[in-house]
């Protein structure tokens, strides 16, 4: 069995004040459960990063597949630094959660975050209970509310 590695890496200075309360910020913006989150998406973020300095010295066609693919999540970068600028909001913007609420389905990200954990939103048509679900631009438009079922029970008949 492989080991699971962590997604993200935790601040180098814990209480750095000006840390702490831009993460709050974000966290009470994007309907966060924890901090965790944040980390998680700059992880991602740096990830990005990381390629795109790589391809600076390739190929223009290796460039552009990795365009492409930030393209398909959402992201609109067209040059290495379109990348480069990426910031962790750019990321977060691409959560299920925060599409939800840009949507008007939930009126909050908290609410949101509650819909999407109790397998209320459909992406589609298929049940996406992970609020961290970063959602492409080609299935952006077929996030509905699912419907409830109306189930009538039988009516029980008394004998006399």
């Amino acid at each position: 069995m492989k080991r699971k590695h962590k997604q993200y890496s935790r601040p180098k200075r814990p209480f750095d004040k000006a840390r702490i309360e831009e993460e709050g910020i974000i966290k009470k913006k994007y309907g966060l459960k924890n901090k965790r989150e944040i980390w998680k998406a700059d992880a991602k973020v740096r990830i990005m990063r990381q390629k795109a300095k790589k391809l600076i010295k390739a190929t223009p066609e290796e460039q552009k597949a990795l365009f492409e693919r930030l393209q398909k999540i959402g992201l609109n970068v067209s040059s290495i630094s379109d990348v480069l600028g990426l910031d962790k909001t750019n990321y977060l913007d691409r959560r299920l959660q925060t599409i939800v609420v840009k949507k008007k389905i939930a009126t909050t990200a908290k609410t949101s975050r509650q819909m999407i954990s109790h397998k209320r939103i459909l992406v589609n048509g298929a049940v996406v209970d992970s609020p961290s679900y970063i959602v492409p631009v080609s299935s952006e438009d077929k996030i509905e509310l699912k419907k409830k079922l109306k189930i009538v029970s039988p009516v029980k008949v008394k004998e006399e």
